[in-house]
């Protein structure tokens, strides 16, 4: 049995969503349980699953599409909407919690005008929650762009993005 892998880097600019769920499909054909390593080569391949290609999968593969968007939406790892420039990550396990993390997360939705798993307005950032960062004693944390940032205020986060802005 042939797969192809995680990563697989190929221009695919210019084509359209559902022709690229129908490549992913053909290369994943026969495959028994191949519908999570189509929705990953489609990901990998334009940044997110958009809502356009589940009939398409759902005609393919021969599954309501239900069942499609069912597992889109179960796992968080799968996006309906590409990533924006910077990703905003915002620890939600107990930890943080107790020391500030809600008031953190209400403070983050207010100031990039979005939720988890969606893009701010101006396409700056995505926020996304995470469920331990390994902060703990230093908690609440954060992790902006793959770095960590613990102790963070409202005001310390402010300042961050800011920051971030500056650089941008």
């Amino acid at each position: 049995m042939q797969t192809t892998p995680h990563h697989q880097e190929q221009d695919l600019s210019g084509l359209a969503p559902e022709e690229v769920a129908l490549q992913a499909v053909q290369e994943h054909a026969g495959q028994k349980g191949n519908l999570l390593p189509i929705l990953h080569a489609i990901q990998d391949r334009i940044a997110c699953i958009p809502e356009s290609v589940v009939p398409v999968l759902a005609e393919q593969l021969a599954l309501s599409r239900a069942e499609i968007h069912g597992v889109i939406s179960f796992y968080a790892h799968f996006r309906t909407q590409p990533h924006a420039t910077h990703t905003l990550e915002i620890c939600r396990a107990e930890a943080c919690q107790a020391r500030g993390g809600l008031e953190l997360t209400a403070h983050a939705r207010r100031r990039l005008n979005c939720d988890f798993h969606e893009n701010s307005d101006d396409g700056q950032y995505t926020l996304e929650p995470v469920y331990c960062l390994g902060l703990c004693a230093q908690s609440p944390a954060v992790m902006l762009d793959g770095v960590p940032h613990a102790r963070v205020t409202p005001e310390k986060l402010d300042a961050l993005l800011s920051s971030q802005e500056a650089q941008s």
